[in-house]
């Protein structure tokens, strides 16, 4: 007899030597009825300090990157004499420090442990980057400072989707992660109505420009927040201090039950690189990682949202200020399509009926000049942001265990995404004005490929559940892989293998 069938008999007599009791099969399937009252309470402590930070940050970092667009209309163009060629090279160059430090920075997070210290080091980063860009006198400096903006920028994205997925089970992501990207909506919106703000009022103080006093003010607020967030957010539930031993035992067997395993690498320290290479070796992470890029490549016409007003005929304070109705709209849009998808369990659904609409509003864009139909056409657009709430929570609940696994998917997902915002740009052509059509017509292309993602996820996870009801065959013989992962679950959880393997029962992807 094999090593491996040794194994699995071993696993089969403690299986039948266990003869545990209904209320112990119960304990381990789910939480206790006193255990869900301390979750109850736990939810409500983590919904009333963490999403509260990680949305303000999020408002902060869209504000912070997206001023570019707004410093456009205040004469940065101007000032600094640059071309239009120019102008887009340095809001791309961005996103290549973006790219370049995803994957290390979330395996660097996912090791370090201090998400607290990490992250509130690099938004306090950014934001003294972003005020002194005020300071920038052409195009070389201009791009200096874009670049390394995007480098201490890319740790908080991916960083705060690891980071939510160690707090939150599968059904609650979704919403939450709607409340945490309504930030950058509500950026979109209050970015924009404090640059008219800083234009009508502080254009020409103190001898400087209406834009630079919008970066001096945005990135000074920003250093203030990063130093906050070191000292409050809490780091992960096992080490918050003001969580009792009850609610932290619950924190963490709730997530395990969630995944139907443990939230703990192997040994308690995967090795990186090996979480790594499990993320890259799923053809579920180059699926996600190719929606992504097609939302984010189609959301690039948020870069230029200003621009994109002006062609409305108004004047300058008027067409920042037309940029706010679309956001807010999709501020509360997006939260109800979350809530909806989490209590519904479903993600396909949601990820694909915002794509017609988005695609009628650029056609509507592309071929008409009225006011009336040209500003409807924006609101449809801004439903592209709702796929993105979806595909945040599909990542979470397609990943769900080893953390090594996940924070690297989540990086390498998120930086291909962000690739797309490096070509985008130079679609928007000045020519073109005010149709744009050669950027209307790659964002309908790239909606399309969107839609095929989404099918593809929908038939390959639906296959996985299939597979899973195989593995729930107790006469299926597992291999030692699969009886590891066991073990590592059944340590965590006080059980032996064959209550591990119980436990596994009912998980399913969600479709």
């Amino acid at each position: 007899m094999t090593r491996n069938e040794n194994t699995i008999s071993d696993v089969e007599a403690m299986g039948e030597k266990a003869d545990m009791s209904h209320e112990e099969i119960v304990h381990i399937a789910g939480l206790t009825p006193e255990e869900k009252i301390i979750e109850k309470k736990l939810r409500r402590r983590i919904d009333t300090l963490i999403m509260p930070l990680v949305v303000l940050v999020y408002l902060l970092n869209y504000i912070d990157r997206n001023n570019y667009a707004s410093a456009k209309l205040q004469g940065l163009t101007e000032d600094l004499k640059l071309t239009p060629t120019q102008y887009q090279t340095a809001l791309s160059i961005l996103f290549v420090a973006y790219i370049l430090m995803q994957v290390p920075s979330n395996l660097m997070l996912n090791y370090a442990g201090r998400p607290s210290l990490y992250l509130g080091f690099f938004v306090t980063a950014w934001g003294l980057v972003s005020a002194l860009t005020s300071q920038v006198k052409g195009y070389g400096s201009m791009v200096a400072c874009r670049f390394l903006l995007g480098f201490v920028e890319a740790p908080f994205f991916a960083g705060v989707l690891f980071y939510l997925s160690k707090w939150y089970t599968r059904e609650e992501l979704a919403f939450r992660m709607s409340i945490f990207y309504s930030g950058s909506l509500i950026s979109g919106a209050f970015g924009n109505l404090i640059a008219a703000g800083i234009l009508n009022g502080l254009k020409g103080a103190r001898g400087m420009s209406a834009w630079q006093w919008l970066y001096i003010i945005e990135g000074s607020i920003t250093v203030f927040v990063g130093l906050l967030i070191c000292f409050i957010l809490p780091d992960f539930p096992e080490t918050w201090k003001l969580l009792s031993e009850d609610e932290r035992r619950v924190a963490a067997r709730r997530l395990a039950i969630d995944a139907a395993d443990a939230d703990v690498d192997e040994g308690g320290s995967m090795s990186q690189l090996k979480g790594l290479k499990l993320a890259m070796t799923d053809v579920k992470t180059y699926a996600l990682a190719l929606g992504y890029m097609c939302i984010t490549g189609t959301a690039g016409f948020q870069n230029f949202m200003p621009t994109l007003t002006e062609t409305l005929h108004f004047d300058t304070i008027i067409s920042l200020l037309l940029v706010a109705p679309p956001y807010v709209f999709m501020v509360f849009w997006s939260l109800g399509h979350a809530w909806i998808s989490d209590r519904l369990k479903m993600r396909f659904w949601f990820f694909v009926y915002p794509i017609p609409i988005t695609i009628v509003g650029f056609v509507i864009f592309m071929t008409v000049e009225e006011f009336g139909p040209r500003y409807f056409s924006m609101f449809l657009m801004m439903f592209v942001f709702t796929q993105n709430n979806t595909l945040y929570s599909w990542i979470a609940s397609s990943m769900p265990r080893p953390p090594a696994k996940r924070a690297a998917a989540y990086a390498f997902i998120n930086s291909i995404g962000n690739s797309a915002s490096i070509w985008t740009p130079y679609t928007y052509l000045d020519t073109e004005k005010p149709y744009y059509r050669t950027a209307m017509g790659v964002n309908i292309a790239l909606q399309g490929v969107g839609a095929l993602v989404g099918i593809f996820m929908y038939f390959h996870l639906r296959s996985l559940n299939k597979r899973q009801e195989r593995l729930e065959n107790e006469e299926v013989q597992l291999t030692e892989k699969e009886l590891r992962r066991l073990q590592v679950t059944a340590d965590f959880e006080g059980i032996d293998i064959a209550a591990a393997r119980r436990l596994q029962k009912g998980y399913r992807y969600m479709l």
